[in-house]
């Protein structure tokens, strides 16, 4: 009983008041504080107010450490309104006590109007090291644990307050999710948790996500995850290649991107011989008829595979394993393309001028007839020589087009998949490598409504978060371990 502090961001007495009413009609809580960048008055009758910075700076959660003078922390990270099932607070409560967990999330509803929609989440890993993880508006944290994070963090964060606090919470212990729906968010979120799909790599928001590299690399070195900036040399005197560089476009069904993708390939300008290497995955819509017609060409392969079913990283290997494939594989997606006929050389170049196992380009955002779309040129300045393949585990993609030595990528091999595949591999070769990177725009990423990640559903985007996820946790362990055998 009285047993939580509960803190809700101030956003209107129409929005907020009845929430903190019905907070303190609850018998689990000790009491309710609002959270407001300047005084607040009036406050409901026993409610506290503390004036705080955003939760994303680091003073803010020193007021609310300070003064949460009860064993949990139920903080509210978004201006909304929201309230529990008869026994959903009560049931948070008895999870977290009998679990000791140090954080405990819920799914939830949202309710606008006549509708309510689930809002399910997904479990945290150990690997779960983005900074944009959705525990959804609700986090209950162990009050000693918070205070403890709290007081170790450094006092300068603007935006990585609340990313540190999680990390350090759960150093030692993984957060506890609630598969079971315990409240309800009933109006409409604003600033909701996670990030448009390029947020992070928006020159916009630079400040921040160079606060939250720091925070990731600082926590990967407090749990031995850290990698130092020394990489095996990589040979790329390899002999007995049909030519210097292969185009592989994995492809189902694209008829009406595949013409432009195969033109802006045999359009490459070279010093070297290539080839482009198409691994047809069995479509059924024209696609295959289209590649035909360019097969009179030698530099073109048509491969079909033996067996159905695979997914991208399956082709991708199909394409790679066969004898036609040159010393370098270089990706290209089959509703995009090459942005000039200079791009193939340049990636060529980059993998002897870097002496890297992979080369990672830069990306020019388009619609459908290849108009910039927001936020334009993605470049990927996060990805640095020192500290890349650490900021590595934080984001969600490392950019294109990319390419690979393909004697290691034969090593190595793409997980059988359609999402994240690519990201798998390069983590992969980044944990001995270097990956070198082109910041030059080399190719044109089409948005359009039959892209494989165009308009996900809440359960496609859990399954790919949760892929990914899983991804940086083998990732994540397969590093600490080749730090204790150093």
């Amino acid at each position: 009983m009285n047993e939580i502090a509960c803190f809700l961001p101030f956003r209107s007495a129409a929005v907020t008041f009845p929430v903190v009413h019905a907070l303190q009609q609850s018998p689990c809580v000790h009491t309710v504080s609002l959270l407001g960048s300047g005084p607040l008055s009036p406050v409901p009758e026993g409610c506290g107010a503390l004036v705080t910075p955003p939760l994303t700076d680091t003073r803010a959660l020193q007021r609310i450490a300070a003064n949460a003078a009860a064993p949990y922390t139920l903080l509210c990270t978004r201006p909304v309104a929201f309230t529990f099932g008869p026994t959903g607070l009560g049931r948070m409560l008895r999870i977290a006590a009998d679990t000791g967990a140090p954080l405990v999330y819920a799914d939830y509803y949202t309710r606008q109007g006549e509708c309510t929609e689930a809002c399910p989440l997904i479990d945290c890993q150990y690997g779960s090291l983005r900074d944009d993880f959705d525990f959804g508006p609700l986090m209950l944290f162990r009050t000693d644990a918070l205070a403890q994070a709290v007081a170790e963090m450094p006092p300068e964060h603007r935006y990585a307050a609340l990313y540190d606090l999680r990390l350090r919470v759960t150093q030692h212990a993984e957060p506890v999710h609630i598969n079971e729906y315990l409240y309800t968010v009933t109006e409409a979120e604003e600033g909701a948790a996670g990030t448009t799909l390029f947020d992070y790599v928006d020159p916009r928001n630079r400040a921040a996500q160079i606060e939250m590299e720091t925070v990731c690399t600082q926590h990967l070195r407090r749990i031995g995850g850290y990698l130092e900036p020394v990489f095996r040399e990589v040979e790329l005197a390899a002999e007995g290649f049909p030519c210097e560089a292969s185009v592989i476009i994995p492809v189902r069904n694209r008829v009406r991107t595949i013409d432009d993708a195969i033109r802006s390939v045999l359009k490459q300008e070279t010093s070297f011989p290539f080839n482009l290497i198409i691994v047809d995955n069995h479509s059924t819509d024209g696609t295959s008829e289209a590649i035909a017609r360019y097969t009179a060409d030698p530099r073109v392969v048509h491969l079909v595979p033996g067996c159905t079913g695979l997914g991208i990283g399956g082709c991708w290997n199909t394409g790679v394993h066969d004898a036609r494939c040159g010393k370098f594989a270089v990706q290209l997606d089959s509703d995009d393309l090459y942005s000039d006929e200079h791009t193939l050389q340049k990636i060529v170049d980059a993998f002897y001028a870097q002496q890297c196992a992979m080369v990672v380009g830069t990306y020019r955002m388009t619609d459908f007839r290849l108009r910039t779309l927001p936020p334009g040129v993605i470049d990927h300045r996060e990805w640095t020589p020192e500290n890349g393949r650490n900021n590595a585990l934080r984001i969600n993609g490392l950019g294109a087009p990319r390419a690979f030595y393909t004697p290691l990528l034969r090593e190595l091999n793409f997980p059988d998949t359609s999402y994240g595949e690519d990201y798998a591999v390069g983590l992969a070769v980044s944990r001995h490598y270097r990956i070198g990177r082109i910041y030059d725009v080399l190719y044109l990423c089409r948005r359009w409504e039959d892209n494989s990640d165009a308009a996900p559903d809440r359960a496609k985007t859990n399954a790919h978060n949760t892929y990914k996820d899983r991804i940086r946790t083998w990732e994540l362990k397969a590093r600490i371990a080749l730090n204790r055998a150093r």
